[in-house]
């Protein structure tokens, strides 16, 4: 027992190690795809790329799509406490899981909303998640410096 110890830390590093490429790799495609996409495909792959990124334990990458001036939680949450949310849930939960519902896009010139169900789980990295719970999303965007960056969201628990 003692001896695979060793074995499963070099398996956890090499998997978080992975999952940083996979990212990385994603950020990059959807980084091309937006200079030649229409406006809600780059929106929906910002929210894919965020989804990976919470997924990899990587709010700092989240937050790339995410404006200086933003507002959330009916006016209670700003950037830095929706960072500081993510980085606490990264903390807590070993493994992360963001489940995508339908999403509805919809682009008024340079600005656009978002609005997606969410299931999200969290654990210590076991067969079952030790928390769950689906919410319904509604984010606001604006198109900054060519990207597209959330203003504002509200959210709801619907489980």
């Amino acid at each position: 027992m003692i001896a695979s110890t060793p074995i499963r830390s070099i398996a956890r590093a090499q998997n978080r190690c992975m999952r940083a490429v996979l990212i990385g790799i994603l950020v990059a495609l959807s980084a091309m795809a937006c200079s030649r996409s229409s406006d809600e495909e780059q929106l929906r792959n910002a929210v894919l790329a965020m989804q990976a990124a919470m997924e990899a334990a990587e709010p700092g990458e989240f937050m790339e799509y995410v404006s200086d001036d933003f507002t959330g939680a009916e006016g209670t949450a700003d950037r830095h406490r929706l960072h500081n949310l993510l980085r606490a849930q990264v903390l807590a939960n070993s493994k992360i899981g963001v489940s995508l519902g339908p999403m509805d896009v919809e682009v008024q010139g340079e600005r656009a909303t978002v609005a997606v169900t969410v299931a999200l789980s969290g654990g210590n990295a076991r067969w079952l998640p030790e928390r769950a719970g689906g919410y319904r999303i509604l984010s606001g965007w604006r198109r900054e410096s060519g990207q597209w960056r959330c203003i504002n969201a509200q959210w709801e628990r619907t489980l």
